[in-house]
């Protein structure tokens, strides 16, 4: 499958059901102009999937963009935007990059111009020492064309709906501002003594134009993780050419040139190193501040800064395929999708506007009936169309989710789906990887113990020259001891590499084998076994914190190893697990997790995302350490771009804020219409102070969300949570297999 990057859209294959070839489909991003509520978004989610061929449709009020999965041979680019337009809503591709700032441009104007002659209005119609001979003309001549032309959006879309007998947010606001300014229009031309309520239409409509304003402005600020992401890449490279350096713009780099990185500079693509060692500053990748030393042969990342010293890098990915590309990647999907709790939110949403409808209908008629007062009546009707708009509602969830996954990113987490977040409440087992997760990976070749008449030599070349064709942390110590001992090592041929049971190859005609059992490490060759190594690793710093703040959390910690059961057992004493599983392969891994399941346990792993990928997938939340800057995402639900433990905490700390965010928020929506909506109907509250609360009450909800930016966790030294600990030393971001 091929994923959409931020700036277009690309091709998504998806399997049949007769087991025939799959269906090509294309993924393609859409911005959306007028929605209000999440009646909007349910009424665009429906004209969409209507189209012949497309297979699905998901719309977010908060990024105000629509994402569209179709069959180009069924339905077009052009026919979607179509459909949203029938629907009264304004669309255009992400990928048209001029009309981006179309909409905010003619808001704001729209604003201006409504404010401009809603003031005067006001002022006149609530000032008895201002008003003259026939101010109501005046009044009439300055509100008409801010209810009509700078309300002219909610009359749209009231419209449109209502051809498919669907009622929203501008429903409500154009029935409440129409019926102000044509009852006011009855009672001037009429010569009535009634009072006019001209100042109502206009107040209301500028004040609703005015929150709209404010909101797309907050929402435009806490979506602006995935725009500063991609900000942080390099502009330029300096690219070798015949040993001549050559600055080149960054979208003509490819993969296999030699760059420069001079102390300062951002690395301009992801690489490895071929010349040159330095520190790495990597917090805009990992969130943390120390810098990571690096050498001839270190992968590094596109976006960091090179601390120190001279490096020429060779690039291995380059545009949609960094690592920044694919964090950016994740984090707008994240963004666009839909948590259940927000399915619930919609549904409501779509049967609470027909009944608020119904509602004011009725106020009317009562206070008709009741009181004889037809501009009472009218009053105690409109303020209840105001009131009751649900904008808060449909704003409740996207805006806490823009914000969470925009801080998780910059704190080096990656949320994979909004769905992820109400799994990390349920969660009551946590299964650690011991090698790489608790333990610093880098192991060390620490005893040999010769058998069948062998010799350290011997020993040390054989087996280190299979293990260099590995990338598992056993393989690099065993190479790296020989290395230091003996130099060169030969060439193996034949390799082969099992996950979990070790590596065999062919060196100087010898079949040696270099296997992993619950005794330790054999070495063999021809059959024969020769000698048993002992490695040694040391435990990272924060683990035992972060286990102590896992059991804080309820979580109960099992250590899963492919580890022998006794440096298993004591790495788990060292950190404070009491459970252990060792002696399991990967392929194990998986079924392990699938019985602590079956024994009623809520499952998180937490792994290295490429050997441990069954288990993660297994698992009902799994947790991946990127491993280097080759980031497994696909494996995991949240997946961690540092080597810190703690940082499984801080996720699941920011999973659980942001759920706990978005039920405050969904608290606050409710509990306003329903005590708003009665006091209206008794007619306690004006028109203008119903549509001053409904605006509030939206920005509350938007400002409750941007709280989130300030989350910090307990690797930050002034974390504003109980589970604070001591900061340490990070370490570099490290994978593995055990």
């Amino acid at each position: 499958m091929l994923y959409n990057t931020p700036m277009g859209y690309t091709n998504v294959s998806a399997g049949r059901d007769d087991g025939g070839p799959a269906a090509v489909f294309v993924e393609a991003d859409f911005e959306i102009d007028g929605m209000s509520c999440a009646a909007c978004v349910s009424r665009i989610e429906a004209a969409v999937s209507h189209l012949d061929d497309v297979e699905r449709a998901s719309v977010n009020l908060a990024t105000e963009r629509a994402r569209v999965t179709y069959h180009p041979e069924g339905s077009s680019e052009a026919a979607i935007i179509a459909a949203i337009g029938q629907a009264g809503y304004e669309a255009r591709s992400t990928r048209d990059a001029d009309a981006s700032s179309r909409p905010a441009t003619r808001s704001g104007l729209r604003l201006l111009a409504a404010i401009a002659l809603t003031v005067p209005v006001a002022l006149i119609s609530m000032i008895p020492a201002l008003q003259f001979a026939g101010w109501e003309w005046v009044a009439l001549a300055l509100s008409a064309p801010v209810v009509l032309v700078a309300g002219w959006p909610f009359h749209r879309g009231a419209v449109a709906n209502l051809r498919h007998r669907v009622v929203t947010m501008d429903t409500l606001v154009s029935l409440g501002t129409l019926s102000a300014l044509l009852w006011s229009v009855v009672v001037l031309t009429a010569s009535d003594d009634g009072h006019v309520y001209f100042e109502v239409g206009a107040v209301i409509t500028t004040l609703v134009l005015l929150g709209r304003y404010l909101e797309r402005g907050a929402r435009l600020r806490s979506s602006a993780a995935v725009r500063q992401l991609l900000e942080l890449g390099a502009r330029e490279a300096n690219v070798l050419v015949d040993g001549q350096e050559q600055i080149v713009p960054i979208e003509t780099l490819q993969a296999g040139d030699l760059f420069v990185v001079r102390p300062g500079e951002r690395i301009a693509t992801d690489g490895a190193i071929e010349e040159g060692s330095s520190s790495i500053d990597a917090s805009m990748i990992t969130g943390e501040p120390v810098p990571v030393d690096v050498g001839v042969g270190d992968e590094v990342t596109g976006g960091t800064v090179n601390a120190n010293g001279r490096l020429v890098v060779r690039s291995t990915r380059v545009g949609s395929e960094t690592v920044l590309a694919q964090i950016a990647r994740l984090v707008a999907e994240a963004q666009a999708g839909k948590a259940p709790i927000q399915r619930l939110a919609d549904r409501v949403a779509a049967v609470f506007v027909p009944i608020i409808v119904t509602i004011a209908a009725a106020t009317l008629v009562g206070w008709l009936a009741i009181t004889g007062d037809a501009s009472a009546a009218f009053t105690a009707a409109i303020a209840v169309l105001i009131i009751a708009c649900p904008c808060a509602l449909g704003l409740a969830t996207p805006t806490a989710l823009m914000v969470g996954t925009g801080r998780g990113a910059q704190l080096g987490i990656l949320i994979r789906g909004p769905e992820i977040l109400e799994r990390t409440e349920s969660i009551t087992t946590i299964a650690l990887d011991k090698t790489g997760t608790l333990t610093e990976g880098k192991l060390e070749l620490a005893g040999v113990e010769l058998l069948n008449g062998a010799g350290r030599a011997d020993v040390l070349r054989y087996a280190g020259a299979v293990e260099q064709a590995s990338e598992h942390p056993i393989g690099r110590a065993i190479t790296s001891a020989a290395r230091a001992e003996l130099g060169p090592l030969p060439d193996v041929a034949s390799f082969r590499a099992q996950p979990g049971v070790g590596v065999s190859g062919v060196v100087d005609e010898h079949t040696v084998e270099v296997a992993r059992s619950s005794e330790g490490i054999t070495v063999s060759w021809d059959g024969t076994s020769r000698a048993r190594l002992t490695l040694s690793d040391t435990i990272k710093p924060a683990s035992a914190s972060a286990i102590s703040a896992l059991r804080d959390l309820a979580l109960d910690p099992v250590l899963l190893s492919g580890d022998a059961s006794a440096p298993a057992h004591d790495v788990a004493s060292k950190v404070g697990i009491s459970r252990v599983i060792a002696g399991v392969r990967p392929d194990e891994k998986a079924r392990v997790v699938s019985d602590l399941q079956r024994d009623g346990a809520v499952v998180a792993m937490v792994g290295d995302g490429i050997n441990d990928a069954p288990a993660l997938a297994q698992a009902d939340l799994g947790i991946a350490f990127a491993s280097g800057t080759d980031i497994a995402m696909e494996a995991s639900d949240i997946t961690l771009l540092t080597g810190d433990v703690r940082a499984v905490v801080d996720a699941l700390l920011l999973a659980r804020r942001v759920l706990a965010t978005i039920k405050m928020n969904l608290v606050w929506a409710f509990a306003y219409n329903v005590a708003a909506v009665p006091l209206a109907v008794a007619g306690v509250l004006s028109p203008m102070v119903a549509a001053a609360t409904m605006a509030v009450s939206s920005l509350l909800v938007v400002g409750n969300s941007l709280r989130l930016k300030r989350f910090r966790g307990i690797r930050q030294p002034s974390a504003s949570t109980h589970l604070d600990q001591p900061d340490t030393t990070p370490t570099a971001m490290r994978g593995s297999r055990s």
